[in-house]
């Protein structure tokens, strides 16, 4: 089982900015960050067109079958996979041993400009799953959700 991360405000905040630097500076068409679970946890570039929660899904099962492969040859994971489609190209990488960094891009960007950003935003995703692994051990910061009473879910189903 996989553990599930507690995701607090201000790190969702910076989690969604290293995204959207990504997304710029690697002139993707997309950037994904899902949990191994699965779950969308951000995104930012040109989604409207694509079904998120399905590709979140596939991808982190991908992950997953490709684990079981590294186990076969004694490695301890494939830390990256690169996926080369007739218009779309996937880069996958597993970020802080947590999460999954998926990069969509075209003709527009390349192999090499994607792998070079990606080294850069992983680093600073790393830190930021840090920081939320930390609090999350101390409970020292409440979760979003613990911002919401009972009276905020009452009046949310009265209205």
């Amino acid at each position: 089982m996989i553990q599930q991360l507690v995701m607090y405000e201000e790190e969702l905040e910076q989690i969604n900015n290293v995204c959207e630097t990504l997304h710029r500076e690697s002139n993707a068409r997309a950037v994904l960050v899902i949990d191994k679970n699965g779950q969308t946890i951000t995104q930012a570039g040109d989604v409207e067109q694509l079904d998120v929660t399905s590709l979140s899904s596939l991808t982190a099962g991908n992950v997953a079958a490709t684990g079981g492969i590294a186990q076969l040859l004694s490695e301890k994971e494939f830390a990256g996979q690169f996926h080369e489609g007739e218009k779309t190209n996937v880069h996958i990488s597993i970020v802080g041993a947590r999460v999954i960094l998926v990069v969509l891009f075209d003709e527009r960007s390349s192999l090499g400009l994607v792998r070079l950003r990606v080294r850069k935003a992983a680093s600073e995703l790393t830190h930021v799953l840090e920081v939320l692994v930390k609090k999350s051990e101390s409970g020292s910061q409440p979760s979003v959700f613990a911002e919401i009473t009972d009276d905020d879910i009452d009046n949310l189903f009265n209205d």
